[in-house]
């Protein structure tokens, strides 16, 4: 699925982000993919998720 970052932690690396259908999710570092330093408010990800929990956060292109 795909979402928007809603706010980022640059020092735990964790955050928020709402799915294009509305849903509110909450990431831990674990999930960000390894070239990921820093995520922008506003920016387009790919999410891939199991259940409610965040597995895995990919950047947009």
């Amino acid at each position: 699925m795909q979402g928007t970052v809603a706010t980022f932690d640059q020092s735990t690396r964790a955050g928020s982000l709402l799915t294009d259908e509305g849903m509110p999710l909450e990431f831990p570092a674990e999930s960000l993919a390894e070239h990921i330093r820093h995520l922008r408010i506003g920016q387009r990800v790919f999410v891939e998720t199991d259940g409610d929990a965040v597995t895995s956060i990919k950047i947009w292109q």
